[in-house]
């Protein structure tokens, strides 16, 4: 034990390779960029080999690296199983739900519904996973996923929820002022940029199916749900809203839609639970009580 480098510097290389950039460890871990790059480099000199290529942007794992990643994460995830191995013959994983799904649906979806579960589950405690990602997987220690997409995953047993649709929405002056300048191309666009481009249609997808040429005009340009949505509701742009996040906002007033700007991707959401959480009480109950809720 004497001879294994820092925790700390372990557990940022595998957030490192595990999420494919420094940058999204540095916010998965809560600390800055440089923080991620000194301790790297803190782990190189503690082992005394290069464990990413810096010539790859982003960075990628050396062979060396490679195999010490390997081994961190086989490492955690037998510890992972060691402890809800423990807390299961405890009795303790019966009352614990741990679920991932983007930080958009955690806000403006999940967590106004939740109280009701708590009503009516008061022995349940559900932990919330947000990855910066924005691309929910069902890892080790994770019961359940919310997922948007199509339905193809395998990780568990997985059920739909809803469609899900995209509307242009703003704040009511922003909508107002874009109809009387033009069309909706011309007007100041806010986008979501994720790490995966082809995970969430973006408005370019919008402007190709719907045969709108997108002008060049300069916008705003964010890494989540939840900045577009304040940036809307500031009145910087118009944003393609996806229902289960700006409907309720809709409702209320504070954003409107564009007229007949509804398009339907074929997408949906889903809800997935883990083969191994199929048998917890937590889970099960989680999953019965979430496939009631209306989808908006």
């Amino acid at each position: 034990m004497a001879n294994l480098p820092p925790l700390r510097l372990l557990l940022t290389f595998d957030a490192v390779c595990r999420l494919g950039s420094m940058q999204r460890a540095a916010q998965s871990l809560n600390v800055t960029p440089p923080a991620v790059t000194q301790a790297i480099r803190a782990l190189e000199q503690e082992i005394g080999v290069c464990l990413l290529d810096r010539s790859a942007k982003p960075a990628v794992p050396t062979e060396a690296g490679e195999r010490i990643s390997r081994a961190v994460r086989n490492g955690f995830a037998l510890i992972e199983d060691t402890i809800a191995e423990t807390r299961h013959a405890a009795g303790v994983s019966d009352h614990r739900l741990t679920l991932c799904c983007t930080l958009g649906f955690a806000t403006y979806w999940l967590m106004p519904r939740l109280s009701d579960f708590y009503a009516r589950h008061p022995d349940i405690t559900v932990n919330v996973h947000a990855p910066p990602s924005d691309q929910p997987v069902l890892s080790t220690g994770l019961d359940v996923a919310f997922r948007y997409g199509r339905g193809d995953w395998t990780d568990g047993r997985t059920w739909k929820l809803f469609d899900e649709r995209a509307c242009p929405v703003a704040r009511p002056d922003v909508i107002a002022e874009a109809r009387k300048a033009g069309e909706l191309e011309e007007a100041v666009l806010i986008d979501v940029r994720l790490g995966s481009p082809h995970l969430w249609d973006s408005w370019s997808d919008y402007f190709a199916q719907r045969q709108i040429r997108r002008s060049s005009r300069p916008g705003h340009t964010f890494d989540n749900y939840v900045q577009a949505v304040q940036a809307a509701l500031d009145g910087r742009g118009v944003m393609l809203g996806w229902q289960s996040i700006t409907r309720k906002l809709v409702d209320d007033g504070a954003l409107a839609a564009w007229p007949e700007g509804v398009h339907d991707f074929g997408t949906a959401y889903f809800v997935t639970c883990s083969h191994g959480a199929l048998k917890k009480k937590a889970a099960k109950a989680f999953v019965d009580w979430v496939r009631r809720q209306p989808a908006h």
